[in-house]
């Protein structure tokens, strides 16, 4: 089994390693993460399991992606900027997210195999059914991807 404190320890090292080299953004995101991820196991009141710890990492990334968005709307580039590095530091300590190739291949196998089991393609009516089952594929396949673009390559899968 693998120990649930194991990830805040690694983000303890690794900000102790990025003082000592003077990087302040990358000691500030990391004390973010640690910060997120405490947080998170004291309103549990467990210590929490990789799989929350995974979600509470993409959470993060979720975040500053619409910070981006918001502050390249604003023109504020420095900002998003900021964010984008940190979106880089967070990505490390997440398995590795599945390209857009990927992601399709998965949905037209996932479709093609919903289409063998009920002997008809599915309908755009069956979006969430066809999006369960990517999801479950991908998490078995230990990698990620944001359900935003699972629900856009489902839904463009179904209307073509």
């Amino acid at each position: 089994m693998i120990d649930p404190g194991a990830l805040a320890a690694q983000i303890t090292k690794l900000t102790v390693e990025s003082m000592k080299a003077k990087n302040a953004e990358r000691t500030g995101t990391l004390r973010l993460i640690k910060t997120a991820l405490m947080n998170k196991a004291v309103e549990k009141n467990a210590p929490l399991t990789p799989a929350e710890e995974q979600a509470t990492l993409a959470t993060m990334i979720k975040q500053r992606r619409d910070s981006i968005e918001h502050f390249s709307k604003a023109g504020r580039t420095e900002l998003a900027a900021k964010e984008e590095a940190e979106i880089v530091v967070i990505e490390e300590f997440l398995p590795k997210a599945l390209d857009e190739a990927g992601l399709k291949a998965l949905v037209a196998e996932t479709i093609a195999e919903l289409t063998a089991a009920n002997g008809a393609k599915p309908d755009p009516k069956a979006m969430g059914q066809v999006i369960k089952a990517v999801q479950a594929k991908i998490a078995a396949q230990g990698v990620r991807a944001e359900g935003r673009l699972v629900s856009e390559a489902v839904k463009a899968a179904l209307a073509g």
